[in-house]
């Protein structure tokens, strides 16, 4: 008898031990607010939440797990579960990422006036003669005669301006896949199981999916609510990328 109960006491401890449970916690800034749209994978399971609007977030796991948090414009953050994080919630607090301007060396300073400024430069012999043949061209008035029309031909009759055709895109599909790829970076797709060989085809699949881009593609530059956007759709379609090619 008691060595049965010794057997079935051992038993409960075990399955307590290797139980699996909930971590929950909250994840802010560097400045103390709450940060949404995060990525929280535990290594281990391959499990993959992203934080809700109040920066909270709930994922199965156990003491010992490693959880990785991955957010674009922060610095990365892995952090081990402990024995305390299964009893309260976890606090994560993210680094803003810093970005370096590389410094331009101005060698004297301009005027804004584009002939006084342009003889600080040594300019080929060609260029100079063609500025002062242009400087002379536009000196001399255009005889109204050569413009009026000819005998017999027909004149346009004047009115208001339109615009043919519209206007051209600052960016193309390839400007916003390298944008999304700098600033995400290749461990936010590499942590996706995505290899690093098939990043940018990945995104183009994205893309393709019919992610709405014409106001980025229009003005050429992509916001954080558009980075955020993106992450979201790809959750929408990295399980069918990640699908047999008859499958997709």
């Amino acid at each position: 008898m008691k060595l049965k109960l010794f057997f079935l006491l051992s038993l409960i401890i075990c399955i307590h031990t290797h139980a699996q449970s909930y971590i929950f916690g909250t994840i802010t800034a560097e400045e103390g607010h709450e940060i949404t749209d995060v990525n929280v994978i535990n290594i281990r399971t391959d499990e993959m939440v992203v934080s809700n609007s109040d920066g909270h977030f709930m994922i199965s796991g156990r003491v010992g797990d490693e959880l990785r948090f991955v957010k674009a414009g922060h610095e990365r953050l892995n952090k081990k579960v402990s024995e305390i994080d299964i009893q309260s919630p976890m606090e994560v607090s993210l680094a803003r990422m810093t970005i370096q301007i590389p410094e331009v060396e101005v060698k004297q300073g301009l005027t804004g006036n584009l002939k006084i400024d342009s003889k600080s430069y040594n300019k080929p012999k060609k260029v100079e003669k063609l500025i002062a043949d242009i400087d002379r061209y536009l000196i001399k008035k255009t005889d109204p005669r050569i413009l009026a029309a000819k005998p017999g031909e027909f004149v346009q009759p004047k009115g208001e301006g339109f615009v043919i055709g519209s206007v051209k895109n600052k960016w193309d599909d390839i400007d916003l896949m390298n944008y999304v790829k700098a600033s995400l970076g290749e461990s936010y797709f590499t942590d996706l199981k995505i290899e690093k060989p098939q990043i940018d085809h990945f995104i183009f699949y994205v893309l393709a999916g019919g992610f709405e881009r014409k106001k980025i593609l229009k003005y050429g530059y992509c916001s954080d609510a558009d980075l955020y956007r993106f992450q979201r759709f790809v959750l929408t379609r990295i399980s069918s990328y990640r699908a047999p090619q008859t499958q997709r």
